[in-house]
C-alpha cells in the first residue's frame, strides 16, 4: 500500500546549514497492518509522515502510495485522497469556531458520503451523538483526540497516519486511543502509520517496529521479535530506558549523550557517538543494509 524508498527530506533556511531531517529512509505499509514507528525526539519521524501526506517536499528518494506518486500538496485539490493524518495535538488541528460535527462533515463530503451522519462515526469512537453540536474547547484531550479520529476516519481513508497522537494526552488515556486508532483502521482494511516515542503503547498495537535514529531506519522487524531480541544498540537503549513497575525500586537505564544536530551528522554510523559497542568500522563508514544497520549484524 505504502512504499517509502531511499527518503531524504531537507529544511533550507537563508544563512544556515542544510538540516537533512530524513537522510535516506525506507519503509512500507500493507493494507490491514499496523506499522509502529519509534525513536526519540528529533529523529526525523514526524517529517516522514508530513512528507507521506504531502505536507513536506521531497527532496530525493520516493513515496508511493497503491502505486501512485505522493505529489507535495499546492492551491489545487489533488486526486490522491485516501491518506488521512491525526496530529499531536488535537485541539490545534480542530477548528475552534466550528462544531465538531460539521467538521467531521468535511471529511464525509471529501469521500462523496452523504448518507452518514457525523455522529454515526462520533459513536464509532466511543463519544455520545449529542457531542456533534458542540465546539472543541468543550471537549477534555482525549475527548478531542477521538473527534480527531473520527474527523480522519469520514473521508474513508486507505492508510491512517497517527503523528504522535497520544503524547498530548494523559496516560490514562493513552492506551485507549492509541488501541481504538487500531482497531477502527484494520477493521476498515486500512494501514497505519503510528509515530511515538512511547515504545511500551507501541508494542501493543504494532505488527511491525520501525527504529528510526537521526534521520534513519536503524532496524525493523516484527514487534514480538524486535521486543525480545532487539539487535541494534540504539533499540536495545531504548526498550533499557522503559520503567517497569516490578516493585524493585530500579531505575531504567539512561542513553548517555544526546542526539547529534542533523545539519552536522557524524561520521560512519550515525549512533557511534552514542554506542557502547562502537568499533572503528562504525566511525569510518555508514552501514547501509537493513533490516538491522548495524556492523554487529553485517549479512554474509
Amino acid at each position: 500500500m505504502l512504499d517509502i524508498e531511499d527518503l531524504v527530506v531537507e529544511h533550507r533556511s537563508p544563512g544556515r546549514p542544510v538540516v537533512r531531517a530524513v537522510a535516506g529512509a525506507s519503509l512500507s505499509v500493507r493494507a490491514g497492518e499496523v506499522v509502529g514507528l519509534v525513536g526519540e525526539s528529533g529523529c526525523g519521524k514526524s517529517t516522514l509522515a508530513r512528507a507521506v501526506c504531502g505536507l513536506n517536499p521531497v527532496t530525493h528518494g520516493s513515496i508511493a502510495f497503491e502505486g501512485q506518486q505522493v505529489t507535495p500538496l499546492g492551491l489545487r485539490r489533488r486526486k490522491l485522497t485516501g491518506i488521512q493524518m491525526v496530529f499531536q495535538d488535537p485541539y490545534a488541528s480542530l477548528n475552534p469556531r466550528r462544531r465538531v460535527g460539521d467538521q467531521i462533515a468535511d471529511g464525509l463530503r471529501t469521500a462523496n458520503d452523504s448518507r452518514t451522519d457525523p455522529a454515526d462515526l462520533l459513536e464509532r469512537v466511543g463519544l455520545p451523538r449529542a457531542f456533534a453540536g458542540r465546539h472543541p474547547h468543550e471537549f477534555s484531550g482525549g475527548q478531542r483526540q477521538r473527534i480527531a479520529i473520527a474527523r480522519a476516519l469520514a473521508a474513508r481513508p486507505r492508510l491512517l497516519i497517527g503523528d504522535e497522537p497520544i503524547s498530548a494526552l494523559d496516560a490514562s488515556a493513552q492506551a485507549q486511543v492509541a488501541r481504538l486508532m487500531r482497531d477502527l483502521a484494520v477493521d476498515s482494511g486500512a494501514g497505519l502509520l503510528f509515530i511515538s516515542h512511547d515504545l511500551s503503547v507501541v508494542r501493543l498495537i504494532a505488527d511491525r517496529i520501525a527504529v528510526m535514529y537521526l534521520g534513519k531506519i536503524v532496524e525493523i522487524g516484527d514487534t514480538a521479535e524486535v521486543w525480545a531480541d532487539p539487535k541494534h544498540p540504539y533499540t536495545r537503549a531504548l526498550l533499557g530506558a522503559i520503567p517497569k513497575p516490578d516493585g524493585m525500586g530500579v531505575l531504567p537505564a539512561e542513553l548517555a549523550g544526546d542526539v547529534p544536530d542533523p545539519a552536522n551528522p557524524p561520521g560512519g554510523c550515525r549512533f557511534n557517538p552514542r554506542c557502547p559497542l562502537v568499533m572503528e568500522v562504525c566511525r569510518e563508514r555508514e552501514p547501509d543494509f537493513g533490516p538491522v544497520a548495524c556492523w554487529l549484524h553485517e549479512p554474509a
